[in-house]
């Protein structure tokens, strides 16, 4: 297990006037949850909120997809970092707690992990502070459909699992998938009407928007990012990385098409961790997640 990790105080976008980042102002909200409890190969999630924050402050205001500063039109506020209890459970929950406080306040919300437990709690947070059914968008080189992996429900590897067991969840979207275990297999030929995906090499061959904008239409949308789901050569610094993952431009097409076509109301972005000296990880992080609040807040651009 890592070490404790002190509260991040940094503000996603530091380059944003400080008018910008005050809550009543800001129509994101970054909550940073440095969670490390359950890796099962590389460590260093805990650390990942705070990269991605550190390397936002060198991200560029001005988007050319966009010719202008979008971040200027919506502004940002990082809340501090959640302190957790050791207790894994708890953890869980306190993380649901502080995610329904954030959704209530009608701002879009991105929770910054930690591992991929986070978004156990992610999620349920999100369903507590809303009414009716949503449709969960996974990016992700892994299912994540396990019930129970090296001992516990609450690993990395059964995020999914966790989250479906709630009804209001109708459908799981996953992308970018290239790693999958012979229990996911069974789970998913037997939940097919729930949980539908394509893999790595079928983003690759093209032809994924039409279904993808039939499934998430109109719909109530949550998305989560396992930065594992690009490639390494994009994303290197991640705990369990897979080859031939999306790439930069494949991920920005899902992007837009999701924000132009469902309400994506909260998004999480998990399993960074960060290597020293290994700043282009952190960076790509980063700038992926400032053309998410945008695409989000500010307008679409190129159709995907």
């Amino acid at each position: 297990m890592s070490p404790p990790v002190p509260p991040v105080q940094r503000q996603f976008l530091d380059l944003l006037p400080s008018e910008l980042t005050e809550f009543h102002r800001a129509q994101v909200l970054v909550l940073p949850i440095p969670l490390e409890r359950t890796v099962s190969y590389g460590t260093g999630t805990a650390r990942g909120p705070e990269a991605i924050l550190w390397a936002s402050h060198h991200v560029e205001l001005y988007d050319r997809e966009f010719d202008r500063e979008p971040a200027r039109e919506y502004g940002v506020h990082t809340l501090p970092a959640l302190a957790l209890p050791d207790d894994l459970e708890a953890a869980v929950e306190a993380i649901a707690d502080a995610t329904q406080q954030a959704v209530a306040t009608g701002k879009f919300v991105v929770g910054l992990g930690g591992e991929h437990t986070v978004s156990v709690g992610f999620g349920r947070g999100l369903l507590r502070a809303l009414e009716g059914p949503i449709t969960i968008v996974q990016i992700d080189a892994h299912c994540d459909l396990r019930d129970v992996f090296e001992g516990t429900p609450y690993s990395h590897a059964c995020v999914l699992r966790r989250l479906l067991e709630d009804p209001r969840v109708e459908q799981v979207i996953q992308l970018g998938i290239r790693s999958i275990c012979q229990e996911e297999v069974d789970f998913l030929r037997a939940h097919s009407h729930r949980v539908a995906l394509r893999f790595a090499e079928q983003i690759h061959a093209g032809g994924w928007a039409d279904w993808l904008r039939s499934r998430i239409q109109g719909r109530t949308v949550y998305l989560t990012l396992d930065v594992d789901g690009l490639d390494p050569s994009v994303v290197p610094a991640t705990g369990t990385p897979e080859p031939d993952g999306l790439t930069w431009n494949e991920t920005l097409a899902i992007l837009r098409l999701l924000f132009r076509h469902a309400h994506v109301v909260a998004m999480d972005c998990v399993e960074l961790a960060p290597v020293p000296g290994l700043n282009m990880a952190d960076y790509a992080v980063a700038k992926l997640l400032y053309k998410a609040m945008s695409y989000r807040l500010a307008g679409n651009g190129r159709e995907a």
